[in-house]
């Protein structure tokens, strides 16, 4: 299990209740709409239960045309707890969530979950809370990351290197 050393940052862009967020000590891969990727994949869901099984779909496809076999179950479950933190947590009524996939050319895979919701708060020895705690255990490195309006919940995997083809006739 890897943990990824995060600060606490308070924002108060909503109203006069502060709000939580985690921004994590590896931010070097910017959030923004040109990020650097070789590959990138993005949908709008709205907020709908059934969102997060079509988020799954939409991860599974994408990973199927992108040539991923390894590591797919870590990331389903990943984009499965994301989505539904959007959904519980960040997502104002009538609103959607984004859902962006990154691959990188270092074999490196990027979740990102836009939502408008209000920062970030955990809650120790709540009933809920343990979809970042999967995701903490599954992911290389995660973190959360204020936008106006909302944040960005994050999660990378770093693949394996694919195997060098052996010299024809060994």
């Amino acid at each position: 299990m890897r943990n990824t050393r995060c600060r606490p940052v308070l924002i108060e862009e909503y109203g006069s209740a502060p709000s939580h967020t985690l921004v994590t000590q590896r931010d070097d891969r910017p959030v923004n709409p040109t990020i650097q990727a070789a590959l990138v994949r993005e949908r709008l869901y709205l907020r709908t239960p059934r969102s997060v099984a079509a988020a799954r779909q939409f991860t599974r496809d994408t990973l199927q045309v992108w040539g991923v076999a390894d590591r797919t179950g870590d990331l389903l479950l990943c984009v499965s707890e994301l989505a539904t933190n959007a959904l519980r947590y960040g997502v104002p009524p009538g609103r959607g969530y984004l859902l962006r996939l990154f691959g990188f050319e270092d074999a490196t895979l990027r979740i990102e979950v836009h939502d408008g919701g209000p920062g970030f708060s955990r809650i120790a020895g709540g009933p809920h809370g343990k979809g970042l705690t999967l995701v903490t255990a599954l992911a290389d490195e995660w973190g959360v990351l204020p936008r106006t309006p909302g944040k960005v919940v994050w999660c990378e995997f770093r693949r394996a290197a694919r195997p060098a083809v052996p010299p024809a006739g060994a």
